[in-house]
Parts: C-alpha cells; sequence; structure tokens
C-alpha cells in the first residue's frame, strides 16, 4: 500500500490570533460548508457524495474516527474555527486549513476546496503527522 504521509504539507503553521480574531472566526462559522471527500470514506453515510465513497490507499479514513454524518463533520470544523485552530495561509477571507479534536482525542484536519462558498473536506490526521500533537496540546488550552 502506498504510503501518502511521506509527503505531509510542512508550510502548515497555525495562526497566531490576535485580538478580536475569535470573534470574527465565530461569525465565519456561520457560513462554514461541508463539502466531503469520497476518497476520505468507506461508509458513505449521509454525505451525498458522488461516488458515495471511493477509499484510496493511503488516505486516512473518517471511519476510523467515527464520523458518518454531515452534521458532526461540519460541528468539529466549526468548534476548530470558533477556537482559531486554523492555518497562517488565507484564500481570501477563508483560512486554508482548519483544524479540530474528536471526543476521543482524535486530531482532525481539513482543507479549503472551495473559497468562492467556504467549503472544505477533511480527515484524521496520521500519528506520523508531527502537527497532530500540536493540535491536540492547543485544543487541550483552549479547553481549559
Amino acid at each position: 500500500m502506498k504510503t501518502r504521509y511521506k509527503q505531509l504539507n510542512s508550510k502548515r503553521k497555525i495562526k497566531e490570533l490576535a485580538e478580536g480574531d475569535l470573534q470574527h472566526y465565530s461569525e465565519l462559522a456561520r457560513q462554514l460548508r461541508y463539502g466531503g471527500n469520497p476518497e476520505h470514506k468507506k461508509n458513505p453515510g449521509d454525505f451525498g457524495l458522488t461516488p458515495p465513497s471511493c477509499p484510496r490507499p493511503g488516505k486516512s479514513l473518517c471511519d476510523a474516527v467515527c464520523i458518518f454524518s454531515r452534521k458532526v463533520a461540519l460541528n468539529h470544523l466549526k468548534s476548530g474555527l470558533c477556537k482559531g485552530l486554523i492555518s497562517d495561509r488565507f484564500n481570501g477571507r477563508w483560512p486554508q486549513n482548519i483544524w479540530s479534536v474528536t471526543e476521543n482525542g482524535c486530531p482532525l484536519e481539513a482543507q479549503l476546496e472551495n473559497p468562492a462558498t467556504g467549503t472544505y473536506h477533511g480527515y484524521p490526521m496520521p500519528e506520523s503527522d508531527p502537527l497532530a500533537a500540536e493540535i491536540v496540546r492547543q485544543w487541550n488550552m483552549k479547553n481549559d
């Protein structure tokens, strides 16, 4: 099986927050959308994707962290944005990446797929990703 994780994007960096950022991101979260990607799904859930699922070797699967509904995926995405766990790279008004953590402590990463609509697709971060531990650490700090 091809290991895609050797190609992790080293340009990803968590944005340092300025005063007023969290209020702005909370407002932006109301416009956020989740599109999904069949390459990250074994069980198609209620995502309405075409094809419904098409897991690709080397891709992390949402199934591994029990995300089978668009609503759950969107809530994780909104939580990450509202906490300011976003990349320092933007495309228009949208951050390129948003990070979140499941109730079981699994870090998630979402990538912007449509900057015109604020639509993202997400997936669990592999343990081999050096940024994964930092996402969990910052998530826990923001929850204290």
